[in-house]
């Protein structure tokens, strides 16, 4: 039996911070008899890891998947502290690295990527626990392949699939699971899978976001009608990304990788959404109450010697115990300090973030300061991590194998035997898709109606300024954008897309358009060019690899330019239009010789 203080201990460090816990009970009563309660916490590493972003042109008729290797980013931090406080209490954690799980979710992930991924992530987590000082020889990595594909668990897995509806499988996975009209039977399984894995894992407990709720309280409801023991569950809240939306590998702009440069983490929070006075829906703020106070409380127990966090990591690298989130001068209990311009007063100092919070509600911080001080907070995180990964050859090893760059769109003619090399420079196409490639022009719509076959179209008339004349242009924007305001619109086109038969009619260009950060139920606009500009003014991607190339002639719709591009075009805070490069992480702006092409509205949103 463990001492009654020591217990009560244990479970405020298991479950402080968290929006929900489901069979707390289940976890105090093994505490109370003195054991080490066992979790798992599922990273669907192939799903979640990748640029996974819809390309959706506003037309009706062309929405496709694409994929894009994409490494872990800050947002792991959240559940990562939270394991960190887990770890603290002598839990023993299991890491399921879910590669069936991923294959199940509608996707479709190069197998030959699985472990070298898996290896990349334990890399990644052990860097961060080493960073945060805290025992790892209670973490353990389990592949989902290694016990998913048993005659026992498959077993379980049809009887599982023989007591539960098609409502229950589907509500289930309704928050996690990618909803389609017509779902894919795999998307079903998904559900009893995560149910069966508590079992099969041996665990007490499993830990997710709210987004798992619904799956959590499946697993309560049918893990015990195959006789197995009900788990407790246990539930973070969702954190915002730095636009103020979910932290989303699709939008780079919306999250911070943990190998990103210091002056790249700076950019990036420089851009991010942090309207003054705003709490709601500010992601700066929202990694401070859920990563940032948390460690520097650990950091500050551990500092005291507190028993449960004294023993230290076993493994790794040594770090500093310093907190570099407080000041210097700061006073006793203070968990996060916000220095500011002294012409603007003196540093401040919080013990708790709900101060934080109604500080920066009342406008006594200033976005700009507050920026400063998670800037600063997120460089002391990822610098050790950085240091320890990227002076391990074995992990730079894995990382180029995990996530390799992608493959150049080089289709090279087979050369007859005696003729030699063609000795013709390549075409201006060659080598992989970059943004100079698409040829973004200024235009004015001189006419515009709607589509006699399709509700949703117009057919513009755009000048161009050619002498062939105006250019004829389908776009889907009836439902966003009234046809009084399109009549006379200054725009910017992509002008050497293939020509597409749309319902009947050839669109011979693209209009582009910035798409609001909810969704396309949130609203679509067209983008504007700057003032005193004029049909066919060229725009270009900012930077002097960009700004004097010149674009092909027409995209070969084969080598997908334009898609491969598409996921990094988004609208900054100043509401201009950019590409954000997904290796550098640099912001190129879409300019023209008259300034910066802009969204009227729209902030965080994706253009296409």
């Amino acid at each position: 039996m463990a001492s009654p203080d020591i217990a009560a201990q244990k479970f405020e460090i298991i479950t402080r911070r968290l929006q929900e816990v489901l069979g707390a009970d289940t976890i105090k009563a093994i505490l109370a008899e003195g054991r080490s309660p066992t979790c798992y916490w599922g990273k669907i590493f192939i799903e979640n890891s990748t640029y996974r972003t819809t390309y959706e042109p506003i037309l009706p008729e062309d929405n496709l998947i694409l994929i894009f290797p994409m490494p872990a980013h800050i947002g792991y931090f959240v559940p990562l502290t939270k394991i960190a406080d887990f770890l603290s209490a002598g839990v023993e954690v299991k890491v399921l690295l879910a590669d069936v799980h991923a294959f199940l979710d509608n996707l479709k992930a190069p197998i030959e990527l699985v472990e070298h991924r898996t290896k990349y992530y334990e890399y990644i987590l052990r860097a961060v626990f080493h960073s945060l000082d805290i025992p790892t020889a209670k973490l353990h990595f389990v592949t989902g392949s290694s016990y998913q594909l048993t005659k026992e668990y498959n077993m379980d897995k049809f009887k599982i699939c023989s007591i539960v509806t098609e409502h229950d499988a589907k509500k289930a996975g309704a928050e996690v699971v990618k909803q389609v009209d017509s779902p894919l039977l795999s998307g079903l399984i998904y559900p009893c899978m995560q149910a069966l894995d508590e079992q099969y894992l041996g665990v007490d407990f499993q830990f997710g976001g709210v987004d798992q709720r619904k799956i959590f309280t499946f697993a309560e409801k049918y893990l015990p009608a195959l006789g197995y023991k009900k788990r407790a569950h246990l539930m973070n809240t969702m954190v915002p990304g730095l636009q103020g939306a979910k932290m989303s590998s699709s939008d780079p702009n919306s999250k911070i990788d943990f190998l990103d440069a210091p002056e790249v983490v700076k950019k990036k929070i420089k851009l991010a959404f942090c309207e003054e006075g705003n709490v709601t829906e500010n992601g700066l703020l929202s990694f401070v109450e859920a990563v940032v106070i948390p460690i520097s409380q650990l950091r500050i127990a551990k500092a005291k010697g507190d028993p449960l966090l004294a023993e230290g990591s076993k493994e790794g690298p040594a770090h500093s115990n310093g907190n570099a989130f407080v000041g210097s001068d700061a006073p006793e209990g203070t968990v996060f300090t916000v220095e500011r311009d002294p012409k603007f007063g003196t540093a401040l100092h919080y013990s708790s973030f709900e101060q934080v919070k109604a500080d920066f509600a009342a406008k006594n911080i200033h976005p700009k300061d507050l920026k400063n001080a998670v800037t600063n907070a997120v460089a002391s995180l990822l610098d050790p991590i950085r240091k320890e990964l990227l002076e391990n050859p074995d992990f730079v090893a894995v990382e180029k194998a995990a996530y390799p760059p992608p493959a150049a769109a080089n289709d090279k003619k087979k050369v007859k035997k005696g003729q030699g090399q063609p000795a013709s420079a390549p075409p201006a196409d060659d080598g992989p898709p970059k943004p100079s490639m698409i040829d973004l022009r200024v235009g004015k719509i001189i006419d515009v109606k709607k589509h006699p076959d399709a509700d949703s179209l117009y057919v513009e008339q755009i000048d161009l300024g050619e002498a062939t004349g105006p250019r004829t242009v389908v776009s889907g924007l009836v439902k966003y954008v009234p046809i009084e305001e399109m009549q006379g619109r200054q725009l910017v086109v992509v002008a050497n897309l293939k020509p597409a038969n749309m319902r009947g009619v050839k669109s011979q260009a693209m209009v582009l358009c910035a798409t609001h950060k909810d969704g396309k139920d949130a609203g679509i606009e067209i983008v504007s060019p700057p003032p005193n500009s004029k049909p066919g003014d060229r725009a270009f991607f900012e930077g002097e690899e960009y700004e004097n190339a010149t674009p092909v002639s027409q995209l070969n719709p084969k080598k997908k330019v334009f898609e491969t591009i598409q996921p990094g075009l988004i609208t900054l805070e100043s509401k201009e239009c950019a590409w954000i490069n997904p290796e550098t992480k640099s912001v190129h702006r879409i300019m023209t010789k008259e300034g910066a092409v802009v969204a009227p509205n729209f902030v965080g949103g994706t253009l296409s």
